[in-house]
Order: C-alpha cells, then structure tokens, then sequence
C-alpha cells in the first residue's frame, strides 16, 4: 500500500509545507488569544468588571474550541474521501479571511452587542479552520514519510505551530507597548490585518504539494495483504471510524488534552501574570517567545528520539513532567520573579511540553488506518482540544482575583496530564512498524461488527 522509497513519496516537501502552512495559520489563531488576554475585555466587554470582562474574552477564545470538533468531521471527511491537498488548501482559505475580518470589527461602544456578536462569529470560523488544519498537514506527512523517521518528519507540523505562535507574540510586542487609547482603538488590529499575507502565502505554497502516495493507493483499491477492501459504509470516513476504531479515538481523545498546558500557559498565565499580579505585559509575551524558540529546536529531537525508543515513553514523560513544570511556572509568575518566569516558563512550553507535543502527530496517526486517518486524527484531537480550549477560562474561573489563584489552577492542570499519560501508556507501541503493518494488525483485530 505504501512504500517509502516511492517516487512520488516528498517527505522534505511535505514536512516544509506543513510547517509553512501551520506556521502561517497558527500566527492567525494565536494573535487572537493574545489579543483575547489584552484587549478584548475592554474593546467588546467594556461595561463588565474587570473581572467579568476577562472572564468573557477569555470565553470567546475557548467558542472556537466549539467548532473544532464539527471542522474535524467535515474536513476529515473531504480528506479521506478526496485527498489531503484538498483539506490544506480550504483550512488555510477560512482561517485567512475569518482573521481579517476580525481586524475590521466594530467594537463594543460603536456596535453595542453586534460587536462580540460578530467576534463570536469569526471565532467560530476560526474553529472550523483549525479543526481539519493539523490532522490534515499530519497525515499528510505521516504518509510521504520513511518507515524509520515518520514522528521526525510529522513534528514539523509541530514546529510550525510553535513558528506562528512565535511570530504572532513577536507581533503583539510593539503593540503592546502603544498608549492604551491607540493600542485599544486601531493597534490591536494591525496583526489581524497583516493575516492578508498569510492568506496569500499558504495557499500558494500548499497548492504545489502532491497527494500522498498512500491515499492514491487507497484510491485504487490497494490494500496489505489479508485486508479487506473498503466497504460502502467507508464512504463515510466518520461512520467506520465509531463502529471499527472508538477505542482508540477514546485513545487520541484523552491524551489530547494535554493541550491545555500550552493555553494555560499562553493564555491564562499571561491575562493572570498582567491583570492579576501586576506584571509587565512585554515582559510576559517575551516569555511565550522564548519558550516557543527553545520548542522550536527541541520538538524535531523528541520526535527523533521517539523514532529511535517509542512513541510511548517520550509522550507519557512529556505530559507527565509538563504538570511538575506547570505548577512551577504558575508559582513563579504569582511570585512575580521574572528570572524564575522566563526560566520555568522555558522549562515547561520550551522542553518538557514539546516531548508529547512533539510526538503526538505520528503517535496519533498511526492508530488509524489510512481510509480513516484523518477523520479520526481530527476528531479525537480536536475534542481533546475542546477542553484546551476552555481551560483558561476554566482556571480563571478557579483563580479568582488573589495571586494565591495559582494553586487550584496547578492541580486542575496535573489531573489533565495524569489522564492524558495514562491514555498514551493504554497505546499500542507502532515506531518500529510500517504504515502497512500497523494496518494490518488493525484489521486483524477489527470489531465483529466489522465482519
């Protein structure tokens, strides 16, 4: 079915235009939650308490959350019936104009309630976007991929990720050193603006990657030895996927909310650090840079090393010491040390949370066969997600307004790490087979219903 040495096989290829493409589409969906911990409680939610106003910006960050789930059905639908391309192509379309539009809104004191009407709105867009962008860039790489470096190459989807998350902080630091009346009447607008690039860019450079050799064989009928053929019901990638492969969407569901470190981090840390300890606001956003620089180089090495000892050990040490490192980070921002901050911080987003976040793109992938792998890749992150996405408002919630706030939010963190760990140990260990051997186990152990 799939054969490394393919000459349609682009690994390299695949790997940079996943990391191109996530990069250009996360500086979209990150340059929100940094403008939702900043500005937005005051620009759509001005006659709130403080508080309140957090609370309500930091919600909307989390509406997006809420579409993720209903993005992954449909685009994994569209591309494991009609192709990986496909799905790169449209995820960067909506997500581009969702994010420019958001720069043109009226706020609260123009439009009055239309105004987060209309910031709900594109949010939800947002989140249909990136509900079929990752698992669509994965698979995509997974399956141009050599059999020994497949988490290697799938981490740039990760890499990217971390990219734009580094570029969108990097823009908000001069924005946010602006007075507040410019910084609140057109600053906060210009890195939503600039999203015309990253429309323009991505699609241009996803448009030249070739389909997966892996979905062109599944196209044709090919299937490894002893498997059988796709039936009518696979026509709906989401059907097959619930009656034959629940346990393990139960699987990649679970230990995707290990999600939530990096928005507790990047999002509730941050409105925590500014509005409730009193901290500088540039100070705090180099911060998530310089984690995120740090991640930069060490998710591609624990993907390596993930190739080299298991998917397994790496992913459970990661999310594990990610609840140590949490509680460490949240203790030293409520101190407000900032050599502590920036040394935990890069601790946590920079090594310790890049291990599973590293290698979870291979780890995920390769518990789904082809015909369902990105349906179920999608879905199963992106109702894991669903809770990162909700976890700032979760902890804001928990904190309150004290700087003692920061002990409730650390367990809440570590119980999602310990649930997370332990859905990656249930896993099947799959670094040392190939794509067509891990399928056939699958099929092999497929559910009576299936037969």
């Amino acid at each position: 079915m799939s054969d490394p040495s393919s000459p349609t096989a682009q690994p390299k290829r695949a790997a940079l235009a996943a990391w191109i493409g996530s990069a250009l589409e996360y500086y979209d969906f990150f340059i929100y939650g940094t403008a939702a911990a900043l500005v937005f409680d005051k620009v759509f939610f001005p006659d709130t308490s403080p508080a309140a106003g957090t609370l309500l910006a930091l919600a909307t960050f989390g509406v997006g959350y809420v579409a993720r789930p209903l993005g992954a059905v449909l685009f994994g639908h569209i591309g494991d019936r009609f192709g990986r391309r496909k799905v790169l192509v449209a995820t960067l379309l909506m997500m581009g104009v969702a994010t420019v539009a958001i720069g043109f809104l009226p706020s609260f004191a123009t439009a009055g309630v239309l105004a987060p009407a209309l910031l709900v709105t594109c949010r939800l867009l947002q989140g249909l976007s990136a509900g079929g962008e990752q698992a669509g860039a994965n698979s995509m790489t997974l399956e141009h991929s050599p059999q020994r470096r497949r988490a290697y190459f799938t981490s740039f989807t990760l890499s990217g990720t971390q990219a734009g998350q580094i570029i969108a902080t990097a823009v908000f630091l001069p924005i946010a050193m602006l007075p507040e009346d410019a910084l609140l009447s057109w600053g906060w607008r210009v890195p939503f603006w600039a999203s015309v690039v990253v429309l323009v860019a991505g699609v241009l450079i996803r448009r030249t990657l070739r389909e997966t050799p892996v979905f062109e064989a599944e196209i044709a009928g090919a299937t490894p030895d002893g498997a059988p053929a796709p039936t009518k019901a696979d026509r709906l990638p989401v059907a097959a996927l619930l009656r034959d492969h629940w346990p393990n969407l139960l699987r990649v569901t679970l230990a995707a909310t290990v999600a939530s470190v990096s928005t507790l981090m990047t999002v509730f840390a941050l409105s925590f650090a500014v509005n409730t300890v009193g901290l500088d606001r540039s100070t705090m956003l180099w911060v998530v840079v310089s984690a995120n620089v740090v991640a930069l180089a060490a998710i591609p090495l624990l993907a390596a090393l993930a190739d080299r000892i298991g998917r397994r050990p790496v992913f459970v040490v990661g999310a594990l010491g990610s609840a140590l490192a949490l509680a460490a980070y949240l203790w030293a921002v409520s101190a407000g040390g900032y050599v502590l901050i920036f040394v935990t911080g890069i601790l946590l987003s920079g090594v310790v949370y890049s291990a599973a976040n590293g290698v979870w793109p291979a780890f995920y992938g390769e518990m789904f066969p082809a015909r369902v792998r990105l349906t179920g890749t999608a879905v199963g992150t992106q109702i894991g997600f669903a809770l990162g996405g909700f976890a700032p408002t979760i902890a804001a919630g928990l904190a309150g307004d004290t700087t003692g706030g920061w002990v409730p939010v650390a367990v809440f963190g570590a119980v999602i790490c310990l649930v997370a760990a332990g859905a990656a140990y249930s896993a099947r260990e799959t670094a040392h087979l190939s794509l067509d051997e891990i399928e056939a186990v699958q099929d092999r152990e497929r559910t009576p219903a299936r037969v």
